[in-house]
């Protein structure tokens, strides 16, 4: 329906790893990390506007004097609450998560609290909220030679958690990190993975609120070591926002699901061409439309709006 960049020219000369919400209907809110490259000190947290018209001029929105930040997720509560959750240090082995909130649809933010050592925050992918209130944040730990995924719950709005997991591969442990989180029909909690060395998404369940979960496997969606996201829209069917490749960061591609992750059929290409497509993240909107951002080539962050009833699946 629509594909723009939010910016044409920005303070930074690299971006990554973007994240949208919607602050009330018909207002987005995206954010990203920005620098020189990614880990270099200079790299800071940028956030953009969107009022219905047009996206405003990128502004600081977090930033860690002498450390690099990173992945940054939007999070809108059903409390009205929004979250921005974002990580910062040297590199992911010793990054802490720090959160900043707004309870004026954005308008105004706490300062900036760090999270208490062990809990890191949605590493990449936005949390869920399940219809009791509870929050399932997905999240994840990159380790020397180890990688795992983690779940963080909240039982009230964010203020306190508690992380359940690991959850890995059982022949790979250098394996999966970057969870995306899904509720099906019967109760259960869905998780789909980015992989290392491994080729394809990963997959793992809860059938008890996200406590306990089964040993990833691998799905038949490739993956190149890229993040990934997904979305359900309020009918049920499955958005999913992936490389389709074992080994590059393009194509970026499109596929949906009406059968919970059963099977999937790719329904749209972002990008074909050869560079970097990456980190999408996605959302479904009060009006219906899915609203997709993702990492282009490193040096700006594009927005496509796309209307889930025109692909079949």
């Amino acid at each position: 329906m629509h594909s723009e960049f939010i910016f044409e020219n920005a303070p930074f000369r690299s971006c990554h790893a973007s994240t949208i919400v919607e602050t009330e209907p018909g207002k987005l809110l995206a954010a990203w990390f920005g620098g020189s490259d990614e880990g270099n000190r200079d790299v800071q947290i940028y956030w953009s506007r969107h009022d219905g018209s047009g996206w405003s001029a990128p502004e600081i929105a977090s930033q860690e004097p002498g450390a690099p930040c990173w992945n940054p997720v939007l999070f809108r509560s059903k409390s009205g609450t929004l979250f921005l959750f974002y990580k910062a240090g040297e590199n992911p082995r010793g990054w802490s998560g720090l959160v900043r909130r707004s309870t004026d649809g954005g308008k105004t933010w706490s300062d900036s609290e760090l999270l208490p050592a062990g809990l890191l925050g949605p590493i990449k992918n936005k949390p869920i909220q399940r219809a009791d209130g509870t929050i399932l944040s997905g999240t994840s730990v990159e380790s020397y030679k180890t990688w795992a995924c983690w779940v963080e719950r909240s039982n009230d709005d964010g203020k306190t958690w508690r992380r359940f997991g690991p959850i890995y591969v059982p022949d790979q442990l250098y394996g999966i990190i970057q969870p995306t989180l899904f509720e099906t029909r019967d109760g259960r909690v869905v998780m789909y993975c980015r992989s290392r060395n491994i080729g394809f998404i990963c997959r793992s369940e809860s059938r008890d609120n996200g406590e306990t979960w089964t040993p990833a496997e691998r799905t038949m969606l490739p993956n190149p070591g890229s993040g990934i996201d997904l979305a359900q829209t309020r009918e049920g069917r499955l958005f999913l926002v992936y490389n389709h490749s074992n080994r590059n960061r393009y194509p970026l591609n499109l596929a949906v699901s009406g059968d919970e992750g059963q099977t999937w059929k790719m329904v749209h290409e972002f990008e074909t061409e050869p560079g970097e497509f990456s980190y999408p993240a996605i959302i479904q909107t009060s009006d219906g439309r899915l609203h997709v951002t993702y990492t282009w080539k490193r040096r700006r962050i594009k927005h496509v709006v796309l209307d889930p009833m025109q692909f079949r699946g």
